[in-house]
């Protein structure tokens, strides 16, 4: 009977740690996730357009194409190279994390630039249309994939770089696997739920009568006016999170006095109005981040018109034949 006992105070034993390691998980991807917001409010915003112009019947099917696709990437790819990263090249993770804090600093800042001025159209995806659906279809998931896979190694950078120093290898898998699915989770489900929202309201306008009528048009016009706000939380939350990465790398690397700087009007916005002294901090850090951004990634803009771009192209040539 005592033997019974002590079996079941073991069990009870292992139950307690793997419960509690069930929660570590949680809150450790919970504080990652937390970090790529930026990241994920752009890959939100920008998703809903590789479907735009499709018949309504193939909306789903390419979302969950792309859904399928990111993770793949998320999974598959950027998940082992992460924990192999963290294992025996940890010293790399802060600068792989500035550089994708530099990139979401260069994408928020271009938007803002097109958006001062009339610019030609560069995206392959804004040409017009083959006659060939089921072409266009492949080629707008390809290059929606694509895309992710830039957002997708920014997450789960970022998800590394805020998991706890002294983690076991299968505990940074753990949390990276449960960022992964429930980001990809939340992103994707997000865009069908916005993509359908149109044919909802109008589904509602047709066929209902009285407020869901009335509800289902002011949904219908919503809908613009929505995507361009969400646009615009995506544009800025890129500037503040990537200034925010920048400067905290800056910091890790030994130059600390812009991220000091911030620090020090953040805590004294706190202390001059005590009453709202988190909000004003964090507004204050948001902001100041935000416009190094900005700074940051104009100034990237022409490094990357100059360099960067020619660069790419030559190594295209130079690939594509062998292709």
């Amino acid at each position: 009977m005592s033997g019974l006992i002590a079996l079941l105070d073991d069990v009870a034993g292992i139950a307690k740690v793997a419960a509690a390691s069930v929660d570590d998980v949680a809150g450790m991807s919970a504080k990652a996730g937390a970090k790529a917001a930026g990241a994920v409010i752009d890959d939100a915003a920008v998703t809903p357009k590789y479907v735009h112009g499709f018949d309504a019947s193939r909306e789903i099917p390419i979302v969950w194409r792309i859904a399928k696709g990111s993770v793949f990437n998320k999974v598959v790819i950027l998940l082992p190279a992460a924990l192999i990263l963290s294992q025996f090249a940890p010293w790399l993770i802060t600068p792989l994390l500035m550089l994708g804090g530099a990139y979401l600093c260069f994408e928020g800042a271009e938007k803002i630039w097109h958006a001062f001025g009339p610019h030609p159209a560069h995206d392959p995806q804004d040409a017009a249309p083959p006659d060939d659906p089921t072409f266009l279809e492949e080629t707008r998931v390809a290059g929606a994939i694509k895309t992710d896979f830039i957002l997708s190694a920014e997450i789960m950078t970022i998800a590394l770089a805020a998991i706890p120093p002294g983690q076991g290898l299968v505990m940074r898998a753990a949390v990276l696997l449960v960022v992964a699915l429930a980001i990809t989770s939340a992103v994707y489900g997000a865009v069908a739920l916005i993509v359908k929202a149109d044919d909802y309201g109008l589904a509602l306008a047709r066929t209902r009568g009285g407020w869901l009528q009335s509800a289902g048009r002011r949904l219908v016009k919503a809908m613009p006016g929505f995507m361009q706000a969400l646009t615009g939380v995506g544009t800025a939350a890129m500037l503040w999170v990537g200034g925010n990465i920048v400067l905290h790398g800056l910091e890790t690397l030994g130059l600390g006095l812009p991220y000091e700087t911030v620090r020090h009007w953040s805590e004294f916005a706190g202390h001059a109005v005590p009453q709202a002294g988190r909000v004003l901090s964090w507004l204050v850090t948001a902001t100041l981040d935000g416009m190094f951004g900005l700074v940051l990634g104009l100034l990237l803009i022409p490094f990357s018109n100059a360099v960067l771009v020619p660069a790419w192209r030559r190594v295209r040539a130079l690939i594509g034949p062998a292709a």
